[in-house]
């Protein structure tokens, strides 16, 4: 391995542009800016869930017929 053609890894810093959060990680950039991070993402904070997976898994089971009883089908 060529040492003269590799890139310089540092320490960067992380700057979350939606709530200020600042954190360090190592990279080949001096300095990073996100949109969003995970103390800010709707999803890491609970206040988003996957409705929409739950629509599709009863849709399927109406188009299979999955939910009826066992004693309705024939």
């Amino acid at each position: 391995m060529k040492t003269s053609i590799q890139p310089e890894y540092k320490i960067a810093k992380v700057t979350c542009s939606t709530c200020g959060e600042e954190f360090e990680l190592g990279s080949t950039l001096g300095e990073i800016k996100v949109d969003t991070c995970s103390k800010c993402h709707p999803y890491y904070t609970g206040q988003q869930t996957f409705i929409q997976a739950q629509g599709r898994v009863d849709r399927f089971n109406r188009r299979y017929g999955l939910n009826k009883d066992k004693s309705e089908k024939k």
